[in-house]
């Protein structure tokens, strides 16, 4: 697209004279400023996307991505069947049987607190990674035992037990309308505590062997729902269609984890595209520095453009010439965005070594230990947009001032030079 000679021009043109030392800082700033807004871009948008991962993992770690569940107010009395269904779907990574309701929890020390249960096999709830990770005292292999619960770390602090003692759990029953029955009373040991840094989850859920909840429940051998983990959480749509198709003509319900979390998950997704949309402002005004420095060295090159028409150079070459000029501003900036703000979102782990070498040296402080725990996920696909806008919004902003160098009339130029 460009010649030798355009080439030569237009880099002679990017290297300040004497004289022109005005028009190279402005050069100098308007690639200073496409760099940092496309790193800084990169960066916050990969932290977002941590959080977002954090966050969500948090929320949905403990539960299922899906959930199968009979019409209201019945339970499910074949959970074989449709586990068996559920397993020739792909993409599914666990499905197990579930019963869920509210139970009140007392402690010998005199506590009291309610509590959401969950029963679950133990082989589902040990492959739960994110309550394996979040264990904080306790084994989760004893889980399994008859009698047996793990708890949120705030609801045992709040009853006031630890990991070995006993809790005892009261759940009201109704025969018949008759809501003066006596409540079912059963006695559980406390073999593990875990704190997955949400107040709402860590003060309520209890997880108990589903034989466990099933007694306490007078279920037999029916559940409540039957939970499915995905391969990937964020395609939650496509497996949700698959699990439905499989168990067509069957009277269940299935909710995914976007569902049900939808307020929160589209809070996340608004602030993040908040977050993008303002810090795109900051490649904008970069671009638009392109425009002014452009501007500023046609009007300091407006003799030089002139000889160079009456020697025979073409419009076209003129335009071209400034469009390179603000392209290797725009698109140098971009390009040196991008290695700067994958090398530091991609690499977040080394820095956090640095971080704890800065505190190890006494240097420490909330703002470190805050930094310390950013997480950070890139993804490709959104690296190549910043980038592909980067240089979009580069070029753009040279057209004006390189049609403004085309058009201009070398005897007026000449005159006035």
């Amino acid at each position: 697209m460009f010649d030798a000679f355009e080439r030569a021009v237009a880099f002679r043109y990017l290297r300040a004279r004497k004289g022109e030392r005005f028009v190279s800082v402005t050069a100098i700033f308007s690639l200073v400023g496409i760099t940092l807004g496309v790193a800084t871009l990169i960066i916050v948008t990969s932290v977002m996307n941590g959080f977002r991962t954090d966050l969500m993992n948090r929320i949905i770690g403990l539960n299922g991505h899906l959930s199968v569940q009979a019409e209201r107010g019945r339970t499910i009395d074949d959970p074989g069947a449709i586990l068996a269904r559920i397993a020739a779907v792909a993409g599914i990574a666990q499905a197990a049987p579930a019963v869920e309701g509210q139970v009140l929890l007392t402690a010998p020390g005199g506590g009291a607190a309610a509590a959401q249960l969950r029963g679950l096999p133990a082989e589902a709830l040990l492959a739960r990674p994110v309550l394996r990770d979040a264990l904080r005292v306790g084994d989760l292999e004893a889980f399994g035992a008859e009698d047996t619960a793990v708890l949120g770390a705030r609801l045992a602090q709040r009853l006031r037990v630890p990991v070995g003692g006993t809790v005892t759990l009261v759940l009201p029953q109704a025969r018949g309308g008759d809501f003066t029955a006596a409540p079912i009373q059963r006695t559980l040991r406390v073999v593990a505590t875990f704190d997955v840094g949400m107040p709402e989850v860590d003060s309520r859920a209890m997880f108990v062997p589903l034989a466990t909840a099933q007694a306490l429940f007078r279920l037999g051998e029916a559940v409540n729902e039957v939970e499915i983990l995905v391969a990937d959480p964020a395609r939650v749509g496509p497996a949700r269609a698959a699990v439905q198709a499989a168990l067509a003509g069957r009277p269940l319900r299935i909710a995914d984890w976007q569902g049900t979390n939808s307020s929160i998950y589209a809070a996340v997704v608004v602030e993040r595209q908040v977050m993008f949309l303002i810090l795109t402002l900051i490649v904008v005004v970069a671009a638009f520095n392109i425009i002014s420095s452009l501007t500023m060295l046609v009007k300091d090159k407006g003799r030089d453009i002139a000889i160079l028409r009456t020697m025979g150079a073409r419009r076209g070459a003129v335009l071209r010439i400034f469009i390179l000029c603000g392209a290797t501003i725009g698109c140098g900036g971009t390009l040196m965005g991008f290695a700067l703000g994958l090398g530091i979102a991609a690499n977040f782990d080394t820095l956090r070594g640095w971080l704890r070498a800065l505190e190890d040296a006494g240097l420490s402080g909330a703002e470190l230990r805050f930094l310390m725990n950013l997480p950070s996920v890139v993804e490709p696909r959104e690296v190549a947009v910043i980038v592909a806008m980067g240089f979009a919004l580069s070029l753009l902003a040279t057209l004006w001032p390189s049609w403004r160098a085309a058009r201009i009339d070398p005897a007026e130029a000449l005159r006035h030079g």
